[in-house]
Formats: C-alpha cells, sequence, structure tokens
C-alpha cells in the first residue's frame, strides 16, 4: 500500500502562513516568504521539491484550492493553467462540483464526505504510489490527528511570522523520529517518520 507523505513549509514559530489570508495574499502578510528557497535556491534543494511532487495523488483542503469564502463558478486554483501537481488532486470542501481538468495531467476532484474518503479516492487514483496531504493547516491537522500520515517532510524557513496558521495547533499525541536533515540558508529540510 502507498505511504502518506506531507510535505509544508514553516517558518520558525511554527506557522505555514501569514497573519490575515485573502484572495489578494493566499498566504497571509509574509506568507509568500516562506517559500523563498523553491524559487531563489531551486538546483541547491532539487530533491526536496522532486520529493515533493513526486506522489501519484494530492489532497488538499478547499482554502488551500481557492482560498476563504465562496468561490466563483469559475475559479481554477491559484496555480494557472498547468498546476504543478501533474496528478489527481482531491480537495475537501462542502461545495459540491465537477471535477476541473487542467493541462500536464492535473485533475481537481472535489470530496464533500471527509478525509477517509479523500484518502481511499487518493490511494486509488495515485496507482500504487505515494499520496501527498498538501495542506493546508488544518487539513494537515485532520491527518495527523487521525493517525493517517506516515511521513512528515518540514521545510523550515529561517524567519518569523508571529501569526497565521499554525501547523500543530490541536494536534496531541504526536510522536515524530527525524530521520533525514539538510538544507540551504533559507531553509532546513527535516524528514519525519511519524510513529503510531
Amino acid at each position: 500500500m502507498s505511504r502518506v507523505t506531507c510535505d509544508l513549509t514553516i517558518s520558525l514559530d511554527g506557522f505555514l502562513a501569514g497573519p490575515r489570508q485573502s484572495m489578494e495574499e493566499p498566504l497571509g502578510e509574509g506568507g509568500e516568504l516562506l517559500h523563498r528557497w523553491m524559487f531563489e535556491e531551486p538546483e541547491a534543494n532539487a530533491a526536496a521539491i522532486e520529493g515533493i511532487l513526486a506522489a501519484g495523488a494530492f489532497i488538499m483542503g478547499r482554502n488551500m484550492f481557492a482560498g476563504p469564502g465562496a468561490w466563483a463558478a469559475d475559479w481554477r486554483g491559484w496555480w494557472g493553467e498547468e498546476p504543478p501537481y501533474h496528478a489527481p488532486v482531491f480537495v475537501l470542501t462542502h461545495q459540491p462540483r465537477e471535477p476541473v481538468e487542467m493541462q500536464g495531467g492535473t485533475t481537481f476532484n472535489f470530496v464533500t464526505d471527509g478525509i477517509d474518503s479523500a484518502l481511499t479516492q487518493a490511494r486509488e487514483a495515485a496507482g500504487g504510489k505515494d499520496v501527498s496531504i498538501a495542506g493546508g493547516a488544518q487539513t494537515v491537522q485532520q491527518y495527523l490527528s487521525a493517525g493517517l500520515i506516515d511521513e512528515l517532510r518540514l521545510h523550515t524557513a529561517p524567519m518569523i511570522l508571529g501569526a497565521g496558521e499554525r501547523l500543530f495547533d490541536g494536534v496531541a499525541n504526536l510522536t515524530l523520529e527525524p530521520t533525514e536533515v539538510s538544507g540551504t540558508g533559507l531553509v532546513t529540510h527535516v524528514r519525519y517518520r511519524v510513529i503510531r
């Protein structure tokens, strides 16, 4: 059976998005700076970037797909016509919607019956490859709390956001074993095995 992984970039104070998220600033104030390592040092961080995109299917929360509030009927995500996933993506939502096919092999599928259903569908679509929980914070918290993540890969940016969406809020009884550490001046990558 495929593993369930999760890659997230967080600040030193544990936030994966800054305060006041909006359509104009989907990662909140200062949140875009978390991801400098991907764009300013792509060669030095190539293995981590490749690992993020290697899954056979992805799961994300509705805010990661469309931000807070109601989405427009023609909304197709933040990533343009060719999102980076190149695989099926399952979006947790309360708003039913037909799948959205994009260029490059990404199809956004909308799941209204919870995290277990999304994981079952993603595993089937992944064809034996890993399933990645892509975010945001509440989605990852649900999967961690349910004991459904096998490997957590945190990419820690050396910055303080001070407020926003904190990764581990509400997650209890979580035991992590570090298995690999690497990094550059803009990020420290730590791979954790989730102990059950």
